[in-house]
């Protein structure tokens, strides 16, 4: 505890408080969100206690939600749906090729005011060397903040590694780049085959086993995006409190004149606009039937994603009842991320400092 309490302090002195970055509220009975945390990369350079010593200093029943993988549809337009609806800003890890090919969307998680960081280029499942990882994190960088010229938004400094799949050569490069690379404190397991409602279950009950923290979804994900306003209302009704971390002032990226690595944009699929909103065209499946290597891509298109999507109205869709009990922070995730390691025989990843 006395350890805990010691960090926490560290870590609140690396924090500056700002305004929230979106507009006030018109719902009062919304969640809403409580604050507005500005990291400097400088001074907390690794944060989220599943891999790293620090964290940042949150209050008891405070969450800061991130969203991995995305953009892609129509998930990521549902999951903006739901936090449109209840006025919480989250940090948004993107993958730069889906941004280049839903560049709207892209400029909707901007122009609601959430914070959009970096999760490479293409999503690499593998422990990535030095040179791999700069050449993925520098053409993310570049993919992202082409794509948010038009609304004049600079990506947040922020990077977080595919898998969490740290290594030290790229913590390296992050630490010279003036970087923060985000890993988290808790997961809900959404990036396995489990129903939607095992996602809200196993979220749920981590947080309120560990208190507060850094929660790392997929807005890939369709369980994710179905459960999403159910999760946000119950946080509501528990009492939780949403924080929203942004850069602190004077630390944006330095985003490269090129990007390093030749890659042809992915064909964006067909999509439906509204007035300042972006509207998912297809429905989502309850089951959350894909797979991780399918919501990550790997070497598949978001339109070959989309095409596994039954129709359905989501209006209409009761969530699959949880078979099972949340499982133990980090259980299958250990085991999955043990797995990957051992099959493509990658080097070990960055554990926790003693």
């Amino acid at each position: 505890m006395t350890r805990f309490l010691a960090v926490a302090a560290v870590a609140a002195g690396l924090l500056y408080a700002l305004p929230a970055i979106s507009e006030p509220c018109a719902d009062a009975n919304a969640l809403g969100t409580s604050r507005t945390l500005a990291v400097d990369p400088a001074r907390l350079s690794r944060i989220g206690t599943m891999q790293y010593r620090e964290t940042v200093a949150l209050a008891p029943k405070e969450v800061v939600l991130t969203f991995d993988d995305g953009p892609m549809q129509p998930m990521t337009s549902k999951v903006l749906e739901a936090l449109r609806a209840e006025c919480v800003n989250a940090t948004f890890f993107l993958v730069g090729r889906y941004a280049r090919a839903h560049p709207e969307v892209v400029r909707e998680i901007a122009r609601d005011g959430h914070t959009i960081a970096n999760h490479t280029e293409n999503h690499p499942l593998v422990t990535m060397g030095e040179a791999h990882g700069i050449k993925e994190f520098e053409t993310g960088f570049f993919s992202v903040a082409t794509v948010l010229e038009p609304v004049h938004v600079s990506p947040a400094p922020f990077i977080r590694f595919p898998g969490l799949f740290s290594t030290a050569g790229v913590e390296a490069y992050a630490k010279r780049k003036g970087l923060t690379v985000m890993s988290a404190d808790l997961l809900a397991d959404d990036w396995l085959r489990i129903p939607a409602e095992q996602i809200f279950v196993r979220a749920m009950a981590r947080l309120s086993q560990k208190g507060s923290g850094i929660l790392l979804l997929h807005d890939v994900q369709p369980g994710t995006a179905l459960i999403l306003p159910k999760l946000l209302n119950e946080l509501k009704t528990r009492g939780y409190r949403i924080v929203h971390l942004v850069p602190a002032p004077g630390t944006d990226p330095v985003i490269a004149a090129a990007p390093l690595v030749a890659e042809k944009p992915a064909p964006p699929p067909p999509v439906r606009h509204a007035v300042h909103r972006h509207v998912a065209t297809k429905p989502i499946d309850a089951s959350n039937i894909h797979t991780a290597a399918e919501a990550i891509g790997h070497d598949k298109t978001s339109a070959a994603s989309d095409n596994k999507v039954p129709r359905a109205s989501v209006s209409t869709i009761t969530p699959v009842a949880a078979s099972a009990g949340a499982l133990p922070e980090g259980t299958i995730f250990g085991r999955w991320r043990k797995t990957m390691q051992e099959r493509r025989g990658a080097v070990a990843i960055t554990r926790p400092e003693p």
